[in-house]
Order: C-alpha cells, then sequence, then structure tokens
C-alpha cells in the first residue's frame, strides 16, 4: 500500500524540472565517456558501459541516467558490484535509493549530485582496481 491517498497521483517532476535533472545527472556520467563506451544518448537517456571485460566475456553495464513520467533515475552499477562503496554514503542519498543501485530525483539536489558525483568516481576506480575491464 503506498503512502498516498486512493485515487491521488503520484507526484510528478515538472517537464522543467526533469530536464535540469536530466543535464545534471548526465555531465556527471559524460565525465567519464572518454574511458568508458557510450550505448545511449538522447534526450531520455544516457548510459555507458565498460569496455570488454575480459574477466566477465563482455561489455558491463556502468551507469545511466533516464527520464521516466514521475522522476529521473540515475543507474550506478558499479554500487551493485560493490555495496560497500555506499558505506559512507549520506541519509539523504540513501532516501533517494531505489533498489540496490538505482536513485531517483524530483529536482535538483546539488549537493547530492556532488556526492553521487563522487560515487561514480569511486565506482570507476574500483573497477579498475577489481580488472573489472
Amino acid at each position: 500500500m503506498s503512502g498516498r491517498a486512493h485515487g491521488t497521483p503520484p507526484v510528478r517532476a515538472t517537464a522543467e524540472q526533469s530536464a535540469e535533472v536530466f543535464a545534471a545527472l548526465r555531465s556527471i556520467l559524460s565525465a567519464h565517456a572518454r574511458e568508458l563506451k557510450v550505448t545511449a544518448d538522447g534526450p531520455k537517456g544516457y548510459s555507458l558501459n565498460t569496455p570488454y571485460s575480459g574477466r566477465w566475456k563482455k561489455e558491463l553495464f556502468f551507469g545511466g541516467v533516464q527520464v521516466t513520467k514521475n522522476y529521473v533515475s540515475f543507474h550506478v552499477f558499479p554500487v551493485y558490484m560493490y555495496p560497500d562503496l555506499l558505506d559512507g554514503a549520506t541519509p539523504g542519498l540513501k532516501a533517494r535509493m531505489q533498489g540496490k543501485s538505482c536513485f531517483n530525483f524530483r529536482a535538483p539536489e546539488p549537493e547530492l549530485f556532488a556526492e553521487l558525483a563522487a560515487l561514480v568516481a569511486a565506482g570507476l576506480a574500483r573497477m579498475k582496481a577489481e580488472k573489472d575491464f
């Protein structure tokens, strides 16, 4: 049972909020595009894979940002592989988690976006250190 009254639509981000959140989150990932492989780049989604991994015998999904109906989702796959990357995460960031490696936003949150940028950089460094690609 959800926390909203029966028949009440979910709170949605405005188109302007979604566009601003998408642009900010996309820039976090695109900062690493030279080391990774862009697999989608459009107005509703951006995603990166690792280069081919000899260890896993394929490219691995690294991260992505996607505009959905109610919010903008930011996926950080290294967090799924290495949950300890979240050990120092703030309660504010953890409150945005949906599942094991997805964070949802309806409006820009610069402090949390800075934390996500550090998390993405740490995840990339960890994947390199673990020789995942």
